[in-house]
C-alpha cells in the first residue's frame, strides 16, 4: 500500500484528487492539508511514502513545503501537482528535490502512474512538462554535454551503469533486477551518485545522464 499525503488549499480540488486516487486500491490517502505549513507538520507525523503538493498555498507555498519535507523526511517522495506549467516553477520544483511534477489539467492516469513511479524510487514528469525540459536541453546541448561528461568522470564504471539505467527511467527495483544486485545496493549507488554529481534528486541526475550520452 502506498501511503499519500495530499496538500491543496482548495477542498474541492482535494476531493477530486482523492476520488481519482480511490480508483486504485493500492493507494491510501492518510492525511490532507490545506496549506504548506500543515503539510510539513503532517508529513513529519505520518511519514507518508508520497506527498502531493500544490504549488500555490497559504502560509507556506508548495516549493517551500517541498524543501522542508525533503529535509525532515528524506525517504518521502514529493510530487508537485499544479495548474501552472511555467518553466520557472518546473526548475524550482526540481531544485528543491521534487521527484515528480504533474499538471492538474493532465490525464488522471498520469497522476496514478506518477505516484507509483516516485514511490518505487523513480522520477516522473507529465508529458507536457517533459516536453519543456527536453526543449530546454536542446538549446546549448553540445556545451552541456561536455560539462556533463566532465562531471561523470569521477564515477566508477558501476556507478555509470546505475546512472545510465536511472536516466532511462528505471526504478531502484528495476535497476537491481537488471544488474542482478539487491535493491539496497542500488540505493547506496544512487546516493553516492547524487553526492558525486552534486545534485539533489534523480531528475537532475537523469538529465546529466542524457547530456553525457549515457542514455540514447
Amino acid at each position: 500500500m502506498i501511503r499519500i499525503l495530499l496538500a491543496d488549499d482548495e477542498a474541492m480540488i482535494r476531493a477530486g484528487i482523492r476520488a481519482i486516487l480511490a480508483t486504485d486500491p493500492t493507494l491510501d490517502v492518510v492525511a490532507e492539508a490545506g496549506d504548506g505549513r500543515q503539510a510539513v507538520d503532517l508529513a513529519i507525523r505520518h511519514l507518508p511514502d508520497v506527498v502531493l503538493l500544490d504549488i500555490r498555498m497559504p502560509r507556506l507555498d508548495g516549493l517551500g513545503a517541498a524543501a522542508e519535507i525533503r529535509r525532515v523526511a528524506p525517504e518521502t517522495a514529493v510530487v508537485m501537482l499544479t495548474t501552472f506549467g511555467e518553466d520557472d516553477y518546473i526548475a524550482k520544483a526540481l531544485d528543491v528535490g521534487a521527484a515528480g511534477f504533474l499538471l492538474k489539467s493532465g490525464d488522471p492516469r498520469e497522476l496514478i502512474a506518477g505516484i507509483h513511479a516516485v514511490a518505487e524510487g523513480a522520477a516522473y514528469l507529465s508529458p507536457k512538462v517533459a516536453q519543456r525540459v527536453i526543449a530546454q536541453l536542446a538549446g546549448g546541448r553540445m556545451a552541456r554535454g561536455a560539462q556533463a561528461r566532465d562531471r561523470i568522470e569521477g564515477l566508477t564504471e558501476r556507478e555509470r551503469e546505475v546512472l545510465a539505467l536511472l536516466g532511462a527511467g528505471l526504478s531502484n527495483a528495476e535497476i537491481a533486477a537488471r544488474m542482478h544486485i539487491v535493491e539496497g545496493t542500488v540505493k547506496a549507488y544512487v546516493s553516492a551518485i547524487l553526492t558525486r554529481l552534486d545534485v539533489r534528486n534523480r531528475v537532475q541526475a537523469a538529465i546529466i545522464a542524457h547530456e553525457a550520452g549515457l542514455v540514447a
